[in-house]
């Protein structure tokens, strides 16, 4: 069973987080996205990025290549929110970050444009698969701060890449075999930006998926987090977790 939870958090007036899934015979897919942008404008673009993906993979029963209907998909969302924020006063400069998944047989590909991020549980760790586009991130791949550095950094919600803001938009992709990953988790990071690597694993690890979503939202909110905080929690959660898609 997939676990899905987005929660406003602790001080937000508005949920500007966006999550689902969609999965068939042939594949499985799984997007998060954290928007951005005054009044609701956030909250719509996050929901018309997540919301155009996964239309596209319901349209195209049988995918022949998943990496470019991922990232044309994200591009088709990206003009969207882009065409859709020029349009109107209200919705000017709103953006979304993107983080997707697409399972097929043992393999999935990963998306990824800002600092939403996909983890894989293995027995031995947990370990993130995408890379943030933020400006701590290019801090601390400068040498300019450290990992433990970063965590309490004045600028760390600042983002350097994210759907809609531009006309066009650089996707990065992820290929990940499965075949030694217990679960993976997508999040916003509301989530990632207070619990440690060490607490999702123990929760993960310990918990069906949906029991999981609730008790990292809980943990982060414990913790402080003073965003949205959304969670998407998939496979192994029995020996033929990945049949479906296989």
């Amino acid at each position: 069973m997939v676990g899905v939870l987005s929660d406003i958090g602790n001080y937000r007036k508005v949920n500007q987080d966006y999550a689902d899934y969609y999965e068939d015979k042939f594949k499985k897919v799984y997007v998060m996205a954290d928007g951005m942008g005054g009044h609701n404008a956030g909250e719509i673009a996050s929901k018309i990025a997540v919301e155009t993906i996964i239309q596209q993979f319901k349209n195209h029963v049988e995918l022949l290549n998943e990496e470019e209907m991922l990232s044309n998909s994200i591009r088709l969302a990206n003009r969207e929110i882009y065409e859709q924020a020029l349009s109107s006063d209200e919705l000017s400069g709103m953006g979304t970050t993107i983080t997707a998944c697409v399972v097929k047989k043992y393999k999935m590909v990963v998306a990824n444009v800002g600092d939403s991020s996909c983890y894989v549980l293995k027995k031995n760790g947990i370990f993130k698969i995408t890379k943030d586009h933020s400006l701590v991130q290019q801090l601390i791949d400068s040498g300019s701060i450290t990992e433990q550095e970063a965590l309490k950094h004045p600028n760390k919600n600042i983002i350097t890449r994210a759907l809609g803001t531009h006309d066009t938009v650089m996707v990065d992709m992820f290929h990940v075999d499965l075949s030694d990953v217990q679960k993976v988790l997508l999040c916003t990071d509301g989530l990632s930006n207070f619990v440690t690597n060490e607490e999702m694993y123990d929760l993960l690890w310990n918990n069906t998926n949906v029991d999981a979503c609730s008790k990292l939202v809980e943990l982060s909110k414990l913790k402080g987090s003073r965003d949205n905080v959304s969670i998407i929690v998939f496979g192994g959660e029995c020996e033929n977790g990945w049949d479906d898609a296989r």
